[in-house]
């Protein structure tokens, strides 16, 4: 054969290979369809619940991620602050002394579960502006004592102060009376129907006891 058509012979030999080769890398690409690779999912790897746009985290109070039947249903939880949302308060009925009006403070768990008060309550008297009148109460010396209420149980503190009549304080009535549970800031208000309270001059301070079981004296 002439060396031209042996050149000629061998070009088109490496050109189908070629073709060939090509070929084949197309068909192992997947589905035959041009076109790109689907990317992974941008949350592909995190934890569920710890996407960025994720409203509650996974490790959240109340997830929906705790089934078990031990937990399912369960309201018992152990014993600790009573919190304003899970009382109520009241004022009790006055009773009077020599020269002193005395009422017992009562705050009652309105909740589902067993709690302690501990300590004073606070109170302060206010107009229907809401602003106070007079100073705070003082705290007459007492061993406060851990006082443990089941739902439905009640502790009160003794609120008292010298009568207007007989000190000659200079008075004002209150709309209500804000009472504080123990290491709360949240306070209950309770209207206030007893009358006149003292606010300044000689002998208007208001004291307070510690909480003790029961609705008072």
């Amino acid at each position: 054969m002439a060396n031209g058509s042996r050149h000629t012979t061998a070009v088109a030999a490496g050109a189908l290979v070629l073709l060939g080769a090509l070929t084949s890398c197309g068909t192992e690409s997947g589905s035959g369809t041009a076109g790109p690779s689907p990317r992974p999912s941008a949350s592909a790897g995190r934890p569920a619940g710890n996407s960025p746009h994720s409203a509650v985290p996974s490790d959240a109070a109340g997830s929906t991620n705790d089934r078990s039947p031990a937990s399912a249903g369960r309201t018992d939880r152990p014993a600790s602050r009573c919190r304003t949302a899970e009382l109520s308060a009241a004022v009790g009925r006055m009773d009077p002394g020599a020269g002193q009006r005395n009422f017992p403070v009562v705050l009652t768990n309105v909740s589902s579960r067993t709690c302690t008060l501990y300590g004073y309550p606070g109170a302060a008297f206010v107009d229907a502006a809401g602003e106070q009148l007079g100073r705070d109460p003082e705290r007459t010396p007492g061993d406060p004592a851990a006082v443990t209420l089941r739902p439905g149980a009640s502790a009160w503190a003794g609120l008292r102060y010298a009568s207007p009549g007989v000190s000659g304080a200079r008075t004002a009535t209150p709309v209500a009376l804000l009472v504080t549970p123990p290491d709360e800031r949240d306070p209950l208000k309770v209207p206030w129907k007893a009358g006149a309270v003292p606010v300044s001059g000689n002998a208007s301070s208001v004291f307070l006891t510690v909480l003790r079981s029961g609705t008072g004296p």
